[in-house]
């Protein structure tokens, strides 16, 4: 598994939040990065992180020893309660996955090659229809649903050094579209390889998104775990507590590491 920090990543300032480095960038300047490192073809790993990726990542070691090699982003109301716990202030914009990913790509003029990897195959392509008509100035390529064995993924990966995609958005829940990037992915295959989660599920709208108001609000978390209590429960009652207790534990500790 390549490790290596990103280079341009490497000038943003970041704030570690129980043991994972996240960038400390505004939204314009996120793009700005992005923008550069597509045009430079500077292999780019990006993923985001919220109180419950924080919780994973303390539980499972080799997602941790990954994230390093990410361009780690501030996703939600947890990571920046934590920034203000830690650090006396919040980071400077809430840079969550389902509504950057989008505007970067509607932002830049210039024709992108974007691929789409997993989620179900029809929310798949549904969400390869809702960004072209988001941002028809890309072309937007389905490579292929989440489901695959050894044999399709080597299919895959061929298909992506064949056509090398400016950016490839990997849907496959945290966290094994990290470490699929981590241990799959390299310059060979596309510049900007994206940890998107359910993003793909959004935009078809499979899974609805929580009204404008919450969203201002930042309680799309509670949506979401109205609309699934018994699949959610466990990460939004229990982890949420959970994420702010250990935040609480790295503050008495002085900000060092894990929680």
């Amino acid at each position: 598994m390549n490790l290596e920090a990103p280079t341009r990543a490497g000038i943003v300032p970041r704030r570690d939040i129980l043991g994972t480095d996240v960038s400390v960038i505004s939204r314009d300047d996120a793009t700005a990065l992005l923008a550069e490192s597509i045009a430079a073809r500077h292999f780019t790993r990006v993923t985001f992180l919220n109180a419950h990726n924080a919780n994973v990542a303390i539980a499972n070691r080799q997602f941790r020893q990954a994230l390093p090699g990410f361009l780690v982003l501030a996703d939600g109301v947890g990571v920046d309660i934590a920034s203000k716990v830690l650090y006396g202030e919040a980071f400077p914009d809430n840079l969550n996955g389902t509504d950057f990913v989008p505007d970067f790509l509607k932002s830049q003029p210039g024709k992108l090659t974007v691929g789409l990897l997993g989620s179900r195959r029809e929310n798949a392509l549904c969400a390869a229809e809702k960004l072209a008509q988001h941002a028809p100035q890309h072309e937007f390529v389905f490579l292929h649903d989440g489901y695959f064995d050894v044999q399709q993924e080597q299919a895959i990966l061929e298909t992506l050094k064949e056509k090398r995609p400016d950016i490839v958005l990997v849907a496959m829940g945290v966290p094994r579209q990290e470490l699929w990037i981590a241990e799959k992915l390299g310059p060979e295959h596309c510049t900007v390889p994206i940890a998107v989660g359910a993003l793909l599920d959004f935009l078809s709208g499979a899974v609805p998104r929580a009204p404008a108001w919450m969203r201002r609000m930042r309680l799309e978390w509670l949506f979401r775990l109205g609309l699934e209590p018994r699949r959610l429960w466990r990460r939004y009652v229990v982890g949420n507590p959970l994420f702010l207790l250990r935040v609480l534990g790295q503050r008495i500790r002085g900000g060092r590491g894990r929680g």
